[in-house]
């Protein structure tokens, strides 16, 4: 089995981002991927734009042009497919990395489809797997839904879109203007102040309107076929409801990269231990590029600011070889 400079796990834009500074750096390399192509993106509500402009997506030196300032979700998938392309990456799609496992100075990574050896790992591993739950009963029904993809299936219907973030926001949004009867239910006082600046104040009349219904200081206890309970400043109160949106947010695969060996912060966002300068993390030469580096943060880092994770950890490679 050849033994390669650098396994990149994940072919998110990072992922990539990776894959071509190590080619520039004349590295052996290959990017694996459980999924598809920036496999997070595609998992992106179909009809959702970005927050950042397209120049902030930019890697690789390739550009992106898109119809307006900030490009939608099919623009970026077109992107970063031609970023690939162009480069022409050594990227694995649909191959889950089981394990990995480090003998004296090397890894050893076995997958769904083959085994690989090699110098340096970088895990840019995104955070759209892991849903955080509502822990309540009546969640595995079918009805509750911890990913949304468009607002056709919910016309006509009882729903409740749970969380005040970006995702919750544009849900709410999205489906009652296109026929959901919407009721919000939100932990906090307010609507999340990270909410992009355009939607913040649509969802702000909306509810100040009484279009959508939304409910603060307030959580799902329990949900049943017809029904969801929850608890109010008011009271215990029961919906009636057809869909349950849990937009709660995801997280990391913390118990992975703990049976690779990475120790984490004793911090409220269990932040994994890494050199900032170089990315390595408290493995020798294990490093973590994007969203990752935030632990429970996953608003910490984007693709804008975390581009240059990937020239620090090659960098840091090239040094010692």
């Amino acid at each position: 089995m050849h033994t390669l400079d650098l396994i990149i796990i994940g072919a998110g834009p990072i992922g990539l981002a990776c894959g071509i500074e190590a080619k520039k750096a004349g590295l052996t390399y290959q990017i694996i991927e459980k999924g598809c192509l920036v496999n997070s993106l595609y998992n992106y509500p179909s009809n959702m734009t970005f927050f950042s402009t397209s120049e902030k997506l930019e890697i690789g030196g390739v550009p992106f042009i898109s119809n307006n300032a900030k490009p939608t979700r099919p623009e970026a998938l077109e992107y970063y497919r031609r970023v690939c392309s162009s480069w022409k990456l050594n990227v694995r799609l649909y191959e889950k990395v089981d394990s990995v496992t480090k003998n004296a100075e090397l890894f050893s990574v076995k997958t769904t489809k083959s085994f690989y050896s090699a110098k340096a790992i970088v895990l840019a591993l995104g955070f759209y797997d892991l849903p955080f739950l509502l822990n309540v009963r009546g969640e595995e029904l079918p009805k509750v839904k911890h990913y949304y993809d468009e607002p056709h299936p919910y016309f006509g219907q009882k729903i409740i879109v749970v969380g005040s973030a970006n995702s919750a926001v544009d849900v709410a949004l999205e489906t009652w203007r296109k026929g959901a009867d919407v009721t919000m239910v939100i932990r906090e006082s307010s609507i999340g102040e990270n909410v992009k600046y355009w939607a913040k104040p649509d969802i702000e009349n909306r509810i100040k309107e009484d279009s959508i219904r939304a409910f603060f200081n307030s959580e799902v206890t329990a949900i049943t076929p017809t029904t969801v309970e929850i608890k109010t400043r008011d009271g215990e109160k029961i919906l009636e409801n057809d869909f349950v949106l849990a937009m709660t947010g995801y997280q990391p695969p913390f118990d992975f990269m703990k049976s690779i060996g990475i120790e984490f912060q004793n911090d409220e966002f269990h932040t994994p231990v890494f050199n900032p300068e170089t990315m390595e993390s408290n493995v020798p030469n294990l490093y973590l590029a994007g969203v990752v580096c935030g632990g429970l943060k996953t608003n910490k880092w984007f693709i804008e600011n975390s581009r240059v994770h990937s020239e620090r950890i090659v960098k840091n490679i090239t040094i010692r070889t």
